[in-house]
C-alpha cells in the first residue's frame, strides 16, 4: 500500500455520508478518503487514472441506485487487478440473507450502521483501527499512514 493510499467509500446517504466523514476527521486520519454516490461512480472512480493503484480501502453500502453493493462486490472480486481489495460492507441491512451473499461474493468484513451516533462513532473507530494500523494488505508494500 502506497502512503498515499485512498479509502473509497460508496454511500448515497448524505446523512450517513457526513457522520463517516466527521468520524474520519475525529480520527486525523492522513489517508484521503473519496466519497462516491454509488457502484458506477465506485467502479468508474477506481478504474480512472490508476486510481485503483492507490485504494487501499473500500467502505461499500449495499443499497444504492444504479448499481449497489452487491453488484459491485461481483465486479471487484472477480477482476485480477480489483480483487485483493479489501472491501467493507457498511450496511443498514441486517438480513442473513445479505450477510451471506456479501461473504459469498468475497466481502471482507460485514458491519450493519448502528442507530445511534456514539455507536456508530465507535465502530467507524473500531474499523479504521484494524484496517488502517492493524492490518497488513497484499496491494502495496508500503502500510497506510497511521494516526493516534
Amino acid at each position: 500500500m502506497n502512503r498515499n493510499a485512498t479509502i473509497l467509500i460508496a454511500d448515497d446517504d448524505d446523512d450517513d455520508r457526513y457522520l463517516l466523514q466527521s468520524v474520519l476527521d475525529d480520527c486525523n486520519l492522513l489517508n484521503p478518503t473519496v466519497f462516491v454516490g454509488d457502484g458506477l461512480e465506485l467502479l468508474e472512480y477506481i478504474r480512472t487514472d490508476n486510481n485503483d493503484a492507490s485504494v487501499g480501502l473500500i467502505i461499500l453500502d449495499l443499497n444504492m441506485p444504479r448499481m449497489d453493493g452487491r453488484e459491485v462486490l461481483k465486479v471487484l472480486k472477480t477482476e485480477p487487478k480489483l480483487r485483493k481489495i479489501p472491501v467493507v460492507v457498511l450496511t443498514t441491512s441486517k438480513s442473513e440473507k445479505d450477510v451471506n451473499q456479501c461473504y459469498a461474493l468475497g466481502a471482507n468484513c460485514y458491519i450493519s450502521k448502528p442507530s445511534s451516533f456514539d455507536v456508530f462513532n465507535d465502530t467507524i473507530l473500531t474499523l479504521v483501527k484494524f484496517w488502517i494500523n492493524l492490518t497488513h494488505l497484499p496491494i502495496k508494500p508500503e502500510p497506510f499512514k497511521a494516526f493516534y
